[in-house]
């Protein structure tokens, strides 16, 4: 009679601890690689050199010679800042006599060539490499050099610089090597990744480094959301791919601190391939528009707008007849959803927007007076914006600004007929007005809810503050309104 002994419970435990450390093991040298070797050597092929020519015009006469020459005869030309510039007769002779007719300046071309590099990866075996904008913007002639040293002509498909990619297309006479899309919203901070690319011309260069973070907001344009990573970028990695592990591209490397070290950033590859794929289906981008100016929920706008915290869209200003208004959204509403997505910040109400399809119904929902509202609106076409309108400037104000009533003449020049209220002439430097973002050639519109048009109605409601206690203001900036906190200054 066979007798089978079962293991303890401590042995059978001890067992299973071991199996797990082993598939820890496993798994940690899977993602810590002793050499990225291998995968270098799979994905390089598809990572191209991209040099550009443009033709750059000269001015005819410089800049310099412009704006610091002598006046006319009997006193010298007003300066930048209204007085008098000073007098340069001899180097103002010299350029006019150098740029003048018949002179050795004018002898110079009249246009040169440029040329710059940049990177990419080809995302389609037919041809297809993806880059950025400001890698191939204006150029005559864009020349493609594959891994081996052929060289291509390229065409551009379609440009985007609100992103800053491009799709360019090479003719292929065979299946050229690619590289798989991933997904950027799986990426975690701490995954490895590599950057290739063509940094200061030198070919095929592989970095490799981490995610350092995700949705950074650099200033770039309206849908910032970069990826950061310390792989080395440099000039001339712009438009190369960040690639994981797997060797599917999760980002675009676009643009790097330039005094900073282990700082890059790059286009997420989920934003990146929607735009590609609108350029190779249209040649351009389309994207849906709500039609309100928007602006970030601080704790002091909080505060004003009885808000349980700093968070969702302010509305600053609705569109007339655009989408926002249509659905009922009105100024001051700050919206908390969209499409069912909760909004944290002001910064993801855009790139959710852009990418609901024109003509397509979307959810918002808003706190309007503190109590929410369900609204929905049938999203328009983003257009491309107006040419900013230009504010007058000057003087120093007391209280940390000074005010001007706003008349008809003067909002003209502004570009806001038909408005009333004050015009901000000064803002004194380091005062209240300044720390809370005021600039001169803003309008005030109203104070406390309420509108102001005469320096007395704003005095008699700023008079009521206790020092650090603050303001409410509606403030008209260029064709848009923004509200603004103004806090009295403190006591000393």
């Amino acid at each position: 009679m066979n007798h089978h002994k079962r293991p303890t419970a401590p042995a059978a435990l001890l067992a299973l601890l071991a199996a797990l450390c082993l598939l820890a093991a496993t798994a940690t040298a899977q993602a810590r690689p002793d050499s990225f070797a291998d995968l270098a050597v799979q994905v390089s092929p598809a990572v191209v050199n991209i040099r550009t020519v443009k033709t750059v015009k000269r001015p005819a006469v410089p800049d310099f010679f412009q704006f610091h020459g002598r006046g006319p005869r009997g006193g010298p030309e007003s300066g930048p800042n209204g007085g008098p510039q000073e007098e340069m007769p001899d180097l103002h002779e010299f350029f006019k006599r150098f740029f003048g007719p018949g002179g050795p300046g004018n002898q110079m071309p009249k246009e040169f060539k440029q040329r710059s590099l940049g990177s990419g990866v080809i995302v389609d075996p037919a041809g297809f490499v993806l880059t950025n904008n400001h890698v191939v913007a204006e150029a005559d002639e864009i020349t493609v050099a594959l891994k081996g040293g052929e060289e291509i002509k390229a065409e551009i498909v379609g440009r985007d610089k609100k992103t800053d990619l491009a799709l360019i297309k090479i003719k292929a006479t065979r299946e050229l090597p690619h590289l798989p899309l991933g997904d950027s919203e799986s990426v975690r901070v701490g995954d490895w990744v590599l950057a290739v690319g063509n940094p200061f011309g030198l070919e095929n260069t592989v970095t490799a480094g981490i995610i350092s973070a995700k949705g950074r907001i650099i200033g770039a344009g309206p849908y910032d959301d970069f990826l950061q990573t310390d792989a080395s970028i440099n000039p001339g990695n712009s438009g190369g791919p960040l690639i994981n592990l797997r060797g599917e591209v999760v980002g675009i490397n676009t643009a790097i601190v330039a005094q900073g070290q282990g700082i890059g950033f790059a286009i997420p590859v989920n934003l990146a391939r929607d735009v590609m794929q609108q350029l190779r289906n249209k040649g351009k981008v389309v994207r849906g528009w709500l039609g309100v100016y928007i602006q970030q929920v601080t704790k002091e706008l909080a505060d004003k707008f009885k808000l349980e915290s700093a968070e969702g869209v302010l509305v600053a200003d609705v569109v007339k007849g655009g989408p926002a208004d249509k659905a009922g959204i009105e100024r001051g509403d700050v919206i908390v959803e969209f499409n069912g997505k909760p909004l944290k910040d002001w910064h993801s109400l855009p790139r959710l927007v852009a990418e609901v399809p024109v003509g397509q119904e979307a959810k918002v929902k808003v706190l309007r007076e503190g109590k929410p509202r369900n609204l929905t609106a049938v999203v328009g076409e983003l257009k491309d914006e107006a040419p900013e309108a230009k504010a007058e400037a000057p003087e120093q104000g007391t209280l940390g600004l000074a005010l001007q009533p706003l008349t008809p003449d003067l909002a003209k020049q502004l570009g806001i007929p038909g408005k009333k209220g004050l015009v901000i002439t000064g803002v004194e430097p380091g005062g209240p007005a300044e720390e809370a973002g005021l600039k001169r050639g803003d309008v005030i519109l109203e104070a406390a809810h309420k509108p102001v048009t005469s320096l007395e109605q704003f005095g008699a409601l700023a008079g009521k503050l206790k020092p650090g206690e603050g303001l409410l203001l509606l403030v008209q900036r260029k064709d848009g309104t923004i509200f603004v906190v103004i806090k009295a200054a403190a006591e000393k």
